[in-house]
């Protein structure tokens, strides 16, 4: 994991368990933060980290690593969760979330944190950072591969398209993309405030090559992430069909709790679900 080694499927469902766990303490410690979508894009990130991408622990800055960019960086627990189980950040780091002085701030910052790669703020503008990096990479003649998570209300912002057309144009075939189609934004339901319609079909429309998964099926999710990482026709695209807050029963396809952390009762309803 990281190194080449890899993790097998009931090994990563334990470990995104244990993510899962991290990201409802840490919010509820804070009293605020971002739950939903961190549960929804939790087993994702889990299957990315634990199969394919190249990065070293003892060294998160080494210079070939792959990158992970977490475009939808309210989604910060997630991100933080799976440091926490890599080892490049402890539980002091994790319990510290959101608080003044910090490495795990409300936003993803990679000025603040070992293991992040992008210092996020306004959404839709990961995909364009990570094309930088694809470019970079190939002008540096490495092999390193760009992954960059996004949230599906995200994509109602027009940089991801402009970014998804110089994608194709400039033939980033190093890059791939994640959304975490949860159907879920800030306010309320997709379909409510402004629904994005067919993701997959407008990527391919930018002459993306793009799969569908559930995204909450580690033995699927692990056989897709492999075949974007082995696929040379890229620029690649992964639509990921979630649950807002998977995992926590009252969580669950609830917009309450895209910004809501939980209150005392409600951790100890969490934890002894996920337990």
């Amino acid at each position: 994991m990281g190194d080449g080694t890899r993790v097998d499927v009931s090994e990563l469902e334990q470990m995104a368990r244990r993510c899962r766990v991290d990201i409802v303490k840490m919010t509820h410690s804070a009293k605020s933060g971002h739950p939903g979508g961190s549960l929804s894009a939790i087993d994702c990130m889990v299957a990315i980290y634990g199969t394919c991408l190249r990065f070293d622990t003892s060294n998160p800055d080494w210079e070939d690593r792959d990158r992970f960019i977490m475009s939808k960086g309210h989604a910060s627990p997630a991100m933080y969760s799976i440091l926490h189980q890599m080892g490049v950040l402890d539980e002091g780091d994790i319990m510290g979330f959101r608080t003044l002085g910090s490495v795990c701030q409300g936003h993803v910052d990679m000025n603040w944190t070992k293991g992040v790669d992008f210092s996020a703020g306004s959404l839709g503008m990961g995909l364009s950072f990570g094309l930088g990096c694809a470019i970079a990479a190939k002008m540096d003649s490495s092999d390193r591969k760009i992954w960059v998570m996004l949230g599906d209300g995200e994509t109602q912002e027009g940089q991801i398209w402009e970014a998804a057309m110089a994608a194709k144009y400039h033939n980033a075939t190093n890059l791939r993309a994640i959304v975490d189609r949860n159907r879920i934004q800030n306010d309320d339901f997709m379909n409510v405030q402004m629904e994005i319609g067919d993701i997959g079909e407008k990527f391919r429309s930018f002459g993306w090559t793009v799969k569908e998964v559930d995204g909450h099926d580690m033995s699927s999710l692990v056989d897709v992430v492999d075949w974007a990482n082995s696929e040379d026709g890229g620029p690649v695209a992964i639509v990921a069909n979630t649950i807002k807050g998977n995992g926590v029963s009252f969580m669950e396809n609830n917009p309450s709790f895209h910004g809501k952390a939980p209150n005392d009762e409600e951790l100890r309803i969490a934890l002894e679900e996920l337990s």
